[in-house]
């Protein structure tokens, strides 16, 4: 299996070098870089799996450099700051984040959440290859694409496997912590509200009426679950 290729982004050398040395340590392929351009360009001929990103640099905002790489490829990120601001948190994982690492930190708890986002690019077995089409919205996990009536639908990387997994279970009523441990693959440590959030996000782009929302409904006491329209066609892969 080939090495996972990690980016790290921070404009603190010290704190650069130290997780550059520890990861390279822990046998995945490294790069840094230390502002916006730097990390764009390395972005671009490295093709990361996982961007370690910090909020705060230079010459860019974290939030701006995460949307424009996974516009690009869908990368994984994980956030890096200093702020411990819940607004700080959900405009992260609004604008895409996987995960959300706080100043300061141990570097076991860097290990644990990196080894938690990677694991999420498990092969796809055949099943899971199968296009689930609900009326106009299909879902298309190879491609990794949602289109709604032929138009296609931007989602992060979260937003789309937290999407694909309600949708993979039908009618099936989830509470916010197994769709955590499902989706995050880990025990996430944060307020679950998180959940919440991506869930608004996600309503925000295939919902007719977010205030009735007809897909991913709400259980109240309980949590979501993805009620389909009719029944979902295995449409297969072209």
């Amino acid at each position: 299996m080939a090495q996972a290729k990690i980016l790290v982004v921070d404009d603190d050398p010290a704190i650069r070098n130290l997780i550059h040395r520890f990861l390279s340590k822990q046998d995945y392929q490294v790069e840094s870089a230390e502002d916006g351009k730097s990390a764009l360009s390395t972005f671009e001929q490295f093709n990361p799996d996982l961007v370690i990103l910090d909020v705060n640099l230079p010459d860019a905002t974290g939030y701006n450099l995460c949307q424009e790489m996974q516009s690009r490829t869908g990368v994984f990120v994980l956030m890096l700051t200093s702020r411990s601001d819940e607004a700080d948190k959900i405009r992260g994982f609004t604008q895409g984040a996987d995960d959300y690492i706080t100043k300061p930190f141990s570097l076991g708890e860097l290990e644990v959440r990196v080894g938690a986002i990677l694991k999420r690019q498990r092969p796809v077995t055949t099943a899971q290859q199968q296009c689930l089409t609900f009326n106009g919205l299909a879902i298309d996990p190879v491609r990794r694409e949602v289109t709604l009536n032929n138009e296609l639908v931007p989602l992060t990387a979260l937003e789309f496997d937290l999407l694909h997994f309600l949708a993979s279970h039908p009618g099936r009523v989830w509470r916010r912590a197994e769709l955590i441990q499902k989706v995050w693959d880990y025990e996430y440590v944060g307020d679950q509200r998180v959940v919440d959030v991506h869930i608004g996000q996600i309503r925000k782009k295939i919902e007719i009426d977010t205030s009735q929302p007809a897909l991913i409904q709400t259980v109240r006491g309980v949590g979501y679950k993805f009620e389909a329209p009719d029944q979902p066609q295995d449409t297969g892969v072209s």
